[in-house]
């Protein structure tokens, strides 16, 4: 299953260095992490994650929402 999720921090650098320190967070949750892209114009992030634990996903998710910028976050599966 995979998880593609987007947010839009209020500094991308601030929150990608953020997101670098908290690789083993997104492991431990199931998470490895397939491509991440920024937007060419703005500072909107988009992430493509292989998902191993969607119960443990989602509870990742939760977290980060709740001190950080809202994620739009879905849940795919290969059709």
């Amino acid at each position: 299953m995979q998880l593609l999720l987007h947010l839009t921090p209020a500094d991308r650098d601030a929150w990608r260095a953020d997101f670098d320190r908290n690789a083993e967070n997104r492991m431990n949750a199931g998470l490895t992490l397939l491509q991440l892209w920024h937007d060419a114009d703005g500072t909107g992030v988009t992430a493509l994650f292989e998902a191993n634990d969607r119960a443990k996903a989602q509870a990742w998710i939760d977290r980060e929402a709740a001190t950080g910028p809202a994620i739009d976050a879905r849940f795919l599966r290969t059709a």
